[in-house]
């Protein structure tokens, strides 16, 4: 590949993938996978993903993701959203579209701080980590 074209990426949207992606020279990804699973009922958080159409989401007045920053985090309880899922309310769809694809974008955002100091490695392991992710440290 060219050294001054931009390497493009198609279907890739969950966050190990864009981070392999990004450790392997990718500049562009795209994906529907933020969109689809949050029609299905789940997000994509700091600690892992959430299938707010659970039960266990019923009486859970806390923030999707307390450490997100976007508008359904932070307007909206689990629990309320739980309940526009459950009644197939559009607004559900469309405040975990919002919330998955601002995740992705702060998570991208953090990619390219860490490639510009050189740590994007120690990040990439910190994060499999704390989302869940069972991948092992090379």
């Amino acid at each position: 590949m060219p050294e001054n074209k931009p390497r493009y990426l198609m279907g890739v949207g969950s966050p190990d993938y864009l981070i392999e992606a990004a450790m392997a020279g990718i500049d562009m990804c795209d994906c529907v996978l933020p969109t689809r699973i949050a029609r299905n009922g789940t997000a994509m958080t700091s600690h892992g993903k959430v299938v707010v159409r659970n039960a266990t989401y019923a009486e859970d007045f806390t923030p999707l993701d307390p450490e997100c920053d976007c508008y359904t985090c932070k307007n909206y309880t689990r629990a309320y959203l739980r309940h526009l899922v459950k009644c197939n309310e559009i607004l559900g769809d469309r405040l975990l579209s919002i919330h998955n694809i601002k995740f992705l974008t702060n998570l991208m955002e953090r990619v390219r701080i860490e490639i510009e100091h050189d740590n994007l490695k120690n990040f990439a392991y910190e994060f499999y980590k704390k989302y869940g992710y069972t991948k092992e440290e090379e």
